[in-house]
């Protein structure tokens, strides 16, 4: 690719590349490893290193989850007291169902949801998994584990408005790289890992474009690509995106 600088990644003992490496676009289409999905969505146009943002961009990255979360949750608000309300009402078990997820640079952190599950969906997930319908992460449409009223709050995405509590603590992004449980996560090794420099979202590319069962790999290079070109107006626009999404009563 012309104009692509001659930047060595920081290679790390194992082999791998760490997660606050510079990538320049020479090195990104040496190791696409998959060719007629990742040239599509690895190119990262006029801005050919992918790095962090900078201080000032993190700033507003942050200001806008901050503003955003707020206000997501004074609106709301009645939603959330009613989803409550109702997984209470169905039968025992807590409201809200936390999970261990990979966070930005590596870190683990909970993640909070509506349950939407029987209690011990976890233990039943082996049990489960040839029925899976996505390469490297676990998707089921039919999933027998989720309730009655689990399954009218997942397909509202109405089991995702906890994670703004996430998104306040600064454990998660209103918009970013979709949030693997840490058995999906160490399926990513190397330039992948670059996906890592941001927080995960609440939402993303890979819901707006309907990607919620495509391969981990085309997940990963939609994240990275998402990293690479981050402005906060993409932010607004995935947002806005998502909208219709949720509409569509399609889930995540």
């Amino acid at each position: 690719m012309s104009g692509a600088t001659a930047t060595a990644p920081h290679v790390m003992p194992d082999g791998s590349v760490s997660a606050d490496a510079v990538f320049t676009n020479a090195l990104l289409e040496a190791l696409a490893d998959r060719p007629a999905f990742a040239e599509r969505h690895m190119l990262i146009g006029d801005r050919p290193q992918l790095r962090g943002l900078s201080g000032s961009a993190r700033l507003l990255k942050r200001a806008f989850d901050l503003i955003g979360a707020t206000l997501i949750l004074l609106i709301g608000a009645p939603v959330l007291l009613v989803a409550a309300v109702a997984i209470r009402l169905e039968g025992a078990g807590p409201v809200f169902f936390t999970q261990t997820r990979v966070g930005r640079h590596g870190r683990s952190f909970r993640i909070v949801k509506f349950r939407t599950m029987v209690v011990g969906a976890d233990q039943l997930k082996e049990s489960l998994r040839e029925f899976n319908e996505a390469s490297g992460l676990f998707k089921i449409a039919a999933d027998p584990r989720v309730t009655r009223v689990g399954a009218l709050v997942r397909k509202t995405c109405i089991d995702e408005l906890p994670q703004l509590f996430n998104v306040l603590r600064g454990e998660m992004s209103l918009v970013g790289p979709r949030p693997l449980i840490p058995e999906e996560d160490r399926q990513i090794v190397g330039w992948h890992r670059a996906r890592l420099q941001m927080a995960p979202g609440m939402t993303g590319h890979w819901q707006v474009q309907g990607a919620a069962r495509v391969p981990l790999h085309e997940m990963v290079a939609i994240d990275c690509r998402y990293v690479a070109n981050w402005t906060i107006w993409n932010d607004i626009k995935t947002l806005l995106k998502t909208v219709p999404c949720v509409l569509a009563l399609r889930g995540i």
